[in-house]
């Protein structure tokens, strides 16, 4: 298995994302700058957190028409994995490759801390070490993490399998007090149809250790690592 992590203007979640790969699953992986037009041959590319060209316009809107992301977007319709993390899910919503968009927290304020996700699917490259309902204590950092979509849509992601993540407590329960942002129907990640292509709002490269507080969001490296090596 290889792995890129895009590097935008803006990034700051782009070594937190290497180092996990790298030193704690030992995945040989590079940094591609969002100008290259080419995506080197890897199994995964990683579409890191931050605050991509300042977060003008909207979030993700201006990284969309990176030059990078054609290639990115190539990569991910040829069925190989791509994982966008906070920024990285925000950047997936503006182009296309997953359903819906990001408003402003429910708060209006910038939100950062621990919260706890449940695993509502495991049949993902993403999730296949962890158990549904299995509950994992990961940090969230944004102040636009509201996952918004249309009734439509929100049927068809829960008929086909594709919410991946939901804000709950410790031991699962999900309802508005769990819920940080305000996302519909508590949504904190989805997958693509294809299941190929993860967005999540919460950071596991910064909860995949037990020094950071937490070593919970390892799992998903490690489900990425057994999937695909």
């Amino acid at each position: 298995m290889k792995a890129v992590v895009v590097v935008f203007p803006g990034s700051n979640c782009d070594t937190d994302c290497f180092h996990a790969l790298r030193d704690i699953v030992h995945v040989p992986v590079e940094y591609v700058w969002h100008k290259d037009r080419q995506v080197p041959k890897a199994d995964l590319v990683v579409l890191p957190g931050g605050f991509s060209y300042g977060d003008y316009l909207r979030t993700g809107a201006i990284a969309r028409f990176s030059p990078i992301m054609e290639s990115v977007i190539r990569h991910a319709q040829s069925g190989r994995a791509v994982l966008g993390i906070c920024n990285g899910f925000q950047i997936l919503l503006e182009s296309g490759l997953l359903p819906g968009a990001m408003l402003r927290n429910k708060t209006l304020e910038f939100i950062c801390k621990p919260v706890w996700i449940r695993t509502e699917e495991n049949l993902t490259i993403f999730t296949g070490q962890m158990e549904p309902g299995e509950t994992l204590c990961v940090p969230i950092a944004h102040g636009e993490g509201n996952y918004y979509c249309d009734d439509d849509t929100l049927k068809s992601l829960n008929d086909h399998s594709q919410i991946v993540f939901r804000y709950a407590s410790e031991h699962g329960q999900v309802g508005d007090a769990f819920n940080p942002n305000g996302s519909r129907d508590h949504i904190a990640g989805i997958v693509n149809r294809k299941k190929n292509v993860l967005g999540m709002m919460p950071h596991p490269e910064r909860s995949s250790e037990d020094i950071l507080g937490s070593s919970d969001g390892l799992k998903i490296f490690e489900s990425i690592l057994n999937a695909l090596s």
